[in-house]
């Protein structure tokens, strides 16, 4: 079997709003005495809208019509209709997943596509979706090495690192393009905390200032400063710890063997997009990919050219992938259905040893927090192919207490297991808890970061789940 599917993609993010309509080819991989598995076999973009700024009807809140209408107008460009497009993705990023209506435009643009894949993301899973975008993950598992990328947009910097494909590392800074603001030739916004940098770096600069470059490019080469301090290229000022966004710092767990830029400087750090100008966007962007090409520091570290620079988060429409789960599963009925649940995939070292997987699950769950609240993910891991009584009782103990902020926080518990062994999970999961949760637990299904999963009503008379893998494609 092979069909093609018609999807979307989606980002309205701090500087911009995006779509990307691409065409999705899938076929049924398995044999004729096997479950059926449909793959994604191929994938092309066939149309890349035009980058436009994202409208705000204020500081706090998002221009829900105007976004719609720059989605529509995409929708005619292409020459497609909303019941054409089969599959998609629509993220909110950034500043503008902290817009006070950010969930309401989410809502106002599902019926642009059939099942989207709706996420609002927080920092620390930005970077890894736009890092998957530039094509870090990939480079990474290429070459068998630690490779990272930066995604500097107009609001934040969000950092990913990878390990042989997987995330190790995630980190964000208040450090963008549209930070600083020109019009008419003066300098119309200024971020408090880039007021901070310019006061700690001896730099003179306020609204309605003359737009002078030199004073301008000086502010740049403090802000590329600080993302040097990040990877530890240079030595942590001061001012520093203000920078970091929520004041989280992170560490780079070992040396950087490769290292990209995405998000919308990125284009003036690999090349003079801009042809000199200095102010292209109405804002120092261009400056700022400036300083950080001709920095001394950052060209001590192995660059190499992304997949995408502007577009590395939008280049990303869902994909359904249908799998059945069973027959040894364990599942509260009521539960179901379950629709776009994120995943939160255990990388292999973080399966060694029980503490080395409360330790993880705890730490990833952050990364899918927005403005302090925990959400609901699906708990990936490989599992064990014949694990013995107390090797599952390890795990499931591990497991509740990793999770225990989210299951605190009212979420289900979702489990799922590439081995065979969710039905001696789940039972041994819900004799470990200390009160009772909602559980889901099945197995045979592959899904990686990024991706998101709906898990059906029952099937077979309650023996099998029908599982969809909705994964961002980053082509």
């Amino acid at each position: 079997m092979r069909d093609e599917l018609l999807s979307v993609g989606i980002d309205v993010g701090t500087s911009t709003t995006q779509v990307v309509f691409s065409k999705i080819l899938i076929e049924d991989m398995s044999s004729g005495f096997s479950v059926p598995r449909v793959e994604i076999t191929g994938k092309e973009v066939l149309h890349r809208g035009d980058i436009r700024f994202t409208p705000l009807l204020s500081a706090t809140e998002i221009d829900m019509r105007g976004v719609r209408d720059i989605v529509r107008s995409e929708y005619v460009s292409f020459g497609a209709k909303p019941e054409d497009v089969r599959t998609g993705a629509v993220v909110i990023t950034g500043e503008t997943a902290r817009k006070r209506n950010a969930n309401e435009v989410l809502k106002h643009l599902s019926d642009f596509a059939g099942d989207f894949v709706v996420a609002t993301a927080g920092p620390d899973l930005e970077a890894i979706i736009a890092a998957k975008g530039a094509g870090a993950d990939a480079y990474s598992l290429k070459h068998s090495t630690d490779a990272a990328n930066y995604d500097i947009g107009g609001g934040t910097s969000n950092f990913a690192m990878f390990r042989n494909g997987s995330p190790v590392c995630t980190g964000c800074l208040d450090i963008g393009g549209r930070l600083v603001r020109v019009e008419g030739g003066r300098v119309t916004y200024i971020a408090e905390n880039i007021a901070g940098l310019c006061s700690d770096s001896g730099i003179r600069l306020s609204v309605g200032d003359r737009a002078d470059e030199p004073v301008l490019f000086a502010l740049a080469r403090a802000m590329s400063e600080i993302l040097e301090m990040s990877l530890g290229l240079r030595e942590k000022s001061k001012i520093y710890p203000q920078m970091l966004t929520g004041g989280r710092d992170f560490t780079i767990p070992s040396p950087i063997a490769g290292l990209c830029f995405s998000g919308g400087v990125a284009d003036h750090i690999y090349s003079d997009a801009a042809g000199g100008a200095p102010f292209p966007h109405g804002d120092i962007g261009a400056l700022l990919g400036r300083a950080i090409r001709e920095s001394r520091a950052f060209s001590r570290v192995k660059l190499f050219t992304p997949s995408e620079t502007i577009r590395a988060t939008v280049v990303g429409a869902g994909a359904h992938i249908t799998e059945i789960s069973g027959s040894t599963i364990d599942y509260d009925a009521e539960l179901l259905p379950l629709k776009n649940l994120p995943i939160l995939k255990l990388a292999p070292e973080d399966e060694r040893a029980p503490e080395a997987m409360r330790e993880a699950i705890s730490r990833k769950l952050e990364w899918f927090g927005v403005t302090g609240e925990t959400q609901g993910a699906a708990i990936s891991i490989a599992g064990k192919k014949s694990p013995g009584f107390h090797e599952v009782q390890e795990i499931a103990r591990a497991i509740l207490s990793g999770a225990s902020k989210m299951l605190d926080a009212g979420h289900p518990l979702v489990v799922v297991s590439e081995n065979d062994m969710a039905k001696a999970l789940g039972n041994t999961l819900r004799a470990c808890m200390t009160r009772r949760h909602p559980l889901v637990s099945i197995d045979s299904v592959t899904v990686r970061d990024g991706d998101y999963i709906d898990i059906g009503r029952p099937a077979a008379s309650g023996s099998v789940l029908p599982v969809i893998v909705k994964t961002l494609l980053f082509i």
